[in-house]
């Protein structure tokens, strides 16, 4: 009975907390909020951006992943805010999705940005919130070319909830060596390098092993945290002056599971909305739907039809964000770098 409980348990706070055994909440709008995967993308624009969004992961199916978060995230600098990435003119420019503002398009002045993300998952038993800080150094390689580095750190908080699990027997000892309550230090790094039509970045989150939950001389029976790298890229492509494209994809890499990857393409008309498709390796395709409401708030919406054998008990996930401009001094209503 002590082994099979103890399998119970490490399987449960390794691999049930999202697909393949990943220990971090997956984002299926990850194109619309790149920031909450990638610590360099901190201060990207030129205006305050702040966004909320949840997520619920394979809805009907009792104990699946549900996932919120807020992020908040600006630029520091007089040269960015009187010359910044986009050369706007203050009080005004050109629509920065237009052919002009592609062929006008001038490198960053060298620039800070600060952040702040907080994120709650649960799964089941198991519940997590990670509150980071975050930082990033933007600055010009070229007359077009930017690129950033930055970092995240704070603190992950773990929660096993023990009323949540049930044994034939309540009393074993196998509880007396859970620790279902800790606070661990979090950190994270990346790098994107970005013009006016394509970005490409690499960050790697949780890159502090931890030990969790189970407490053990035999390093067989601990639960170790393991680091996610993350690669994405996209760019834009004009297919007239009012409608472009913008394919994007990202790579994860996450031991011991295989290497996954996601495919996203979509169709922005003007700064008005957007619609577009996407493609999860072995688990789902999903559609995607985004209004630029004003210049102060937009929304992305986006439903994945599970492939995996989940589909038998699962009825899809759901996942909204809504973005909030503050301090926007241009007007814009779409992200310029966020695609």
């Amino acid at each position: 009975m002590k082994r099979i409980l103890y399998f119970i348990i490490v399987f449960t706070a390794v691999c049930l907390q999202s697909t393949y055994a990943q220990q971090r909440p997956q984002y299926t709008q990850y194109i619309f909020n790149n920031y909450i995967l990638n610590p360099a993308v901190t201060g990207i624009e030129n205006y305050t951006d702040v966004k909320a969004g949840y997520r619920s992961q394979w809805t009907g199916l009792d104990g699946a992943p549900v996932t919120g978060y807020l992020t908040i995230n600006a630029p520091i600098g007089k040269d960015f805010v009187q010359g910044d990435a986009t050369a706007f003119p203050a009080g005004g420019g050109v629509y920065p999705s237009s052919r002009l503002y592609t062929q006008q398009y001038q490198a960053a002045e060298p620039h800070h940005g600060i952040g702040l993300t907080l994120v709650s998952d649960k799964t089941g038993p198991i519940s997590q919130t990670n509150i980071d800080a975050t930082y990033a150094y933007h600055l010009g390689l070229t007359s077009t070319l930017n690129l950033s580095v930055g970092v995240s750190a704070g603190v992950s908080h773990n929660v096993l909830n023990l009323s949540q699990i049930t044994t034939a027997d309540p009393n074993d000892p196998i509880f007396y060596n859970i620790n279902n309550n800790q606070w661990k230090p979090d950190l994270g790094v990346g790098i994107w390098a970005y013009s006016s039509n394509y970005f490409f970045g690499v960050s790697a989150q949780q890159i502090l092993p931890q030990n969790m939950y189970i407490t053990s001389s035999s390093s067989a029976l601990q639960n170790k945290t393991v680091p996610h790298f993350f690669v994405t890229g996209g760019f834009k492509v004009f297919l007239s002056d009012d409608v472009t494209l913008i394919p994007s994809a990202l790579l994860k890499f996450i031991q011991p599971v295989p290497t996954t990857f996601d495919v996203n393409a979509k169709l922005a008309f003007q700064d008005k909305f957007w619609v577009g498709g996407s493609y999860r390796r072995n688990d789902s395709f999903a559609a995607l739907v985004g209004f630029n409401v004003s210049s102060f708030v937009n929304v992305g919406y986006s439903y994945d039809f599970t492939t995996s054998a989940l589909n038998t008990v699962s009825n899809g996930s759901h996942e909204i964000v809504i973005g909030i401009l503050l301090n926007n001094r241009y007007k814009v209503s779409s992200p310029q770098h966020g695609f």
